[in-house]
Parts: C-alpha cells; structure tokens; sequence
C-alpha cells in the first residue's frame, strides 16, 4: 500500500496540537563549541523535551487525529527507543494503550522508561526490521492501529515543528546539521526550511555502518543494508523508508555526512564537554558531522540538532574512555 504524502502544510496544521502538549524548545548559542569549531555553533535542544528527544512531537500529534475508537484498541509500534518514548508519552496522555516492541539487547533504560510510561513492552528479534515486521502483523491480528515510526505523515509533520521553530528564532542561519535513523527528523526539517527559508543549507547525518538511506538516495531506489551494526541506536536501521526517501528526492539534501563509530563516540564527549549535556549516539552525530565540516562551516551561523539525550549509562561509560577532537 502506497504511504500518503506528507507537505508543508501538514505542518502548520501540527504546529497548534504540538505546542498543545509540548513546549517549544530552546535554540541557544554555543560559546565554547563556536570557539573550536571556528563558526557560530547553535544547538536546538529537542533533548528538552519531556521524553529526552525530538519524537514526542510526533506521537502527540498522531495521537490527537486518532479516532476514540482508534484509541481505544491502541496502536502497535517497533522502536530502538525514542520512537517508543514518544508512543507510550503520547498514549499515556491521551488515555491510550500501547503495544511496543524492541529488539533483544535493547537500551534498557529507554525499555525501563517505556514501561514506566505505562506501554506494554515486548522483545522480538535481533534489530529493529524483525521486531518491526512482528509489530505489523500483531496489528493486523489484532485490528489495531499499525504505527510505523518513518512512513507516518502525522508524525513527520509533527516532528517538522522543530525546524519551524528554528526558522523563527534564527532566521538567518546558514546551515542546519540533522541526524537520520528512519528519517522522520529531516524529512519534516526539509519540508520546513525549504519554504520557510530555502536558502539554509541542510546536511544529513548518517552512521556509515547503517547507511540505507544514503546508498538509496544514491542509488535512486529504497535499498537496504546488510546490518546496521552502529552504537548509535537512533541511527540504526537496515532499510530505507518509502517516506522520507520520497521526500528527500522531491527536497534533495545540500550535503549528506556518514560518520564512523570513533567520530559517533568522540562527539558523545564533545557534546558533554561544551554544552553539559548528555547526547545519544544519534545526537552526538550531529556535533561530529559539524565538526568533521568545521572547515568548510567555518564563519557561518550553524544550528546542530541535539536530537535526544537518552544514552544509558554502560555506553556513556565506554564513550567517554576516548576523545580524539584537537583542543
């Protein structure tokens, strides 16, 4: 079944629900980063938000155009965790049930916090594709609402509030640095600033170690990878998404980053060093690519999404044994 098409529009019909349910978050000035890095670093910290990351938008405003009926079976989801999060947040409010599955091995402490929001929480699999497909079939078993955390256009537009709020705050920012996992984060910043303000340049962020939506940007057709073997949960998932990779055709990227897992690492830190905030892999991912561009973002306005904060504590620990960016 072909996934509806998601535009600018759908944003702005978001922007009352979201800001309904949730804050808009702070876009501040960096002085230690800009002075490394040699531009004028802003960081948008969606890690604010009430469940530590960017997605909470999306599942308020998907929450708030389901039917009661709906609402009442409940939906069914997969996740490696913040999609999760922004679920159970948003069943939770909205009186709801959620049925959530993870991959064995999953970060616990996103597991432990979506039980604690009230989801119920199920292992399945080795990654997020199998407990993906085991999700859709127990929604389609059960006639419950299937919620796919990339090819929903309620949760895209949702998610695309973020950048609206960028371009309000720093209207003349040069560049906007997002990571990707499943895409939903610059699917919705690409629909944004492409009207709001087109001349921005927007770079991609992806681990090179799960780099299926970049191959099938490159290659003109969704494609998948072998593995998405990459610490960064946020970013790891094996197969491109019909959705945003329509999106991003239609809206092409000014530039797409892959990041190895010692840059992914490293930024994890840096991160921690300059802001006092934690940042998860996928988060640490957008301070690497800005990094790893310094030279060339050198003197601009840059705003790095810290998309989530959700880092558990064992992979905080081995993040933080090395540090390799130049003082």
């Amino acid at each position: 079944m072909e996934v509806p098409d998601v535009t600018f529009q759908d944003i702005l019909r978001a922007w009352p629900v979201v800001h309904r349910y949730v804050q808009r978050t702070p876009l501040y000035r960096n002085p230690l980063l800009s002075a490394r890095c040699g531009f004028e670093a802003y960081i948008k910290h969606e890690n604010h938000l009430p469940i530590g990351a960017f997605k909470v938008r999306g599942g308020v405003n998907l929450f708030a155009n389901l039917s009661d009926k709906q609402r009442a079976r409940g939906v069914v989801t997969a996740t490696r965790g913040n999609h999760g999060l922004s679920i159970a947040y948003a069943a939770r409010t909205f009186g709801a049930r959620a049925v959530i599955y993870v991959p064995k091995g999953n970060n616990p402490d996103k597991n432990a916090l979506m039980v604690a929001l009230g989801a119920e929480l199920i292992e399945h699999g080795r990654d997020f594709d199998q407990a993906n497909a085991e999700a859709e079939a127990r929604a389609s078993n059960e006639n419950m609402r299937f919620v796919h955390p990339a090819n929903e256009p309620l949760l895209v537009a949702g998610v695309g509030t973020f950048a609206m709020e960028v371009a309000e705050d720093l209207p003349d920012a040069d560049a906007i640095v997002v990571p990707i996992g499943g895409g939903s984060l610059v699917s919705g910043a690409v629909l944004a600033l492409r009207t709001m303000r087109p001349g921005m340049q927007i770079i991609g962020v992806q681990a090179a170690r799960a780099a299926a939506l970049t191959k099938s940007l490159e290659l003109g057709v969704i494609t998948s990878v072998e593995a998405a073997d990459t610490f960064a949960d946020g970013l790891a998932t094996r197969q491109a998404f019909e959705l945003p990779f329509k999106i991003l055709q239609r809206h092409k990227l000014d530039q797409m980053v892959l990041l190895s897992e010692d840059e992914l690492k490293s930024a994890v830190r840096l991160a921690l060093e300059t802001t006092h905030n934690l940042a998860e892999g996928a988060a640490a991912a957008s301070y690497a690519a800005a990094w790893k561009l310094r030279d060339e973002l050198k003197g601009k306005r840059v705003v790095i999404v810290h998309s989530g904060q959700n880092i558990d504590r064992n992979t905080l620990r081995w993040a933080l044994g090395t540090f390799d960016f130049d003082a």
